[in-house]
């Protein structure tokens, strides 16, 4: 009897245990069902990670399924490429042409809505263009220009796509100074861009120009085949005031007279011979400058000329004009000075300083060939950018 009581004892012990169990598990006495599993972060890269001869126009971009980005880079020789997140954070997109012939690295990590971080990885290389174009300065480092000094790109060959080029171009400047990039006409081999102010430089400015050319799409298979860039400073605002019928040639230095030569100007009875008004902007000095023309016969050399314009006008003396010097205008349109003045004003000159010439009715302008910045309105100006 004893025996059997305590194997009842045994057996309602058990049961307990199997209920409590089966409690336990999920108290309305059915089996427990777990969740699935959340997905792996997938990431996908548009080109292909290892593509090769990739269009450099079109743009690249990474997309994430199951995750959010934490940062995104596509860098080339540790350069980044520009470009932006969606709202979501599940994509990056290219924003601006990427460079041709260029390899390109991604980088960056994506958070999966399982908890893991996923770098970014891999790398894929454009197309190299069948032309490179090389870009060239005007003004080199550490050089002191005048005040209306242009800053020129030129270009070895034609630039189609000069959006794109623009967009590369950075000016910063040691104080604010409002300017813009203008496309002139094709000449010296190819493209050219110049840079001006909406006024005269300011005095003292510390100037820098940053051009990030190498492998930027020009348009019809070509490239930039180099970066460039240059840090200059503003001179003397030193301004001539060639008033052609004072007869007379005043330099002003920073709003200060410097300078009263007796000069003679272009012969106002023919219009080719006329000194062309508008601003002209010094190029460039000779000592002794060969000067020829055929139509009215003379082939001299003169002293210490000052190119103010590409069609032939110079700041230079002539002896022979002496005797009309401060009364009458004589030249074929450069300005005489004597010898001793004609010197003074070489030895003062600088590249970029204005020469404000007034009172003949024919106007500087393009056809007078290389810088007629000036005598563009600002609105004209501005309308020459190709980002305008």
């Amino acid at each position: 009897m004893r025996r059997i009581l305590l194997l009842l004892a045994v057996i309602l012990v058990g049961s307990v245990g199997v209920v409590t169990a089966v409690a336990a598990a999920g108290g309305s006495g059915l089996p427990q069902v777990l969740p699935p599993p959340v997905p792996p972060a997938v990431v996908t890269y548009t080109p292909a990670a290892g593509a090769a001869d990739v269009d450099a126009a079109a743009p690249a971009s990474v997309t994430v399924q199951e995750g959010t980005f934490e940062e995104v880079t596509l860098t080339a020789e540790g350069a980044p490429a520009e470009g932006a997140l969606n709202a979501e954070r599940t994509q990056w997109s290219s924003t601006a042409p990427l460079a041709a012939g260029t390899s390109y690295t991604w980088g960056g990590t994506v958070k999966g809505r399982d908890g893991n971080t996923v770098p970014l990885q891999g790398s894929f290389a454009t197309k190299a263009p069948s032309r490179l174009v090389r870009g060239t300065l005007n003004i080199g480092d550490g050089r002191t220009v005048g005040v209306a000094a242009p800053i020129r790109i030129q270009f070895n060959s034609h630039v189609t796509d000069r959006a794109a080029v623009e967009r590369a171009l950075t000016i910063t400047t040691s104080v604010p100074v409002e300017g813009s990039w203008g496309w002139l006409p094709d000449e010296g081999g190819g493209s050219r861009v110049d840079y001006r102010p909406k006024e005269y430089w300011p005095t003292g400015t510390k100037v820098t120009v940053t051009a990030k050319l190498r492998g930027v799409n020009y348009g019809d298979d070509a490239a930039g085949a180099a970066d460039i860039s240059s840090t200059f400073r503003i001179g003397s605002a030193q301004v001539v005031k060639a008033d052609v019928n004072s007869h007379r040639m005043i330099v002003m230095r920073d709003g200060v007279q410097v300078a009263d030569f007796p000069a003679s100007y272009g012969l106002a009875s023919d219009p080719e011979r006329n000194t062309r008004s508008g601003i002209h902007v010094v190029s460039e000095k000779f000592t002794d400058k060969r000067m020829v023309s055929e139509r009215y016969d003379y082939d001299l050399i003169e002293k210490w000329a000052v190119r103010i314009s590409n069609n032939g006008e110079f700041i230079h003396a002539n002896p022979a004009s002496a005797g009309a010097q401060g009364s009458a205008n004589v030249t074929h349109g450069c300005v005489n000075l004597s010898i001793e003045d004609a010197e003074a004003y070489y030895n003062m000159a600088q590249y970029g300083d204005p020469v404000e010439v007034t009172g003949t009715p024919i106007a500087l302008s393009a056809r007078d060939g290389d810088i007629w910045d000036w005598t563009l309105s600002w609105e004209q100006w501005k309308a020459l950018s190709a980002l305008d």
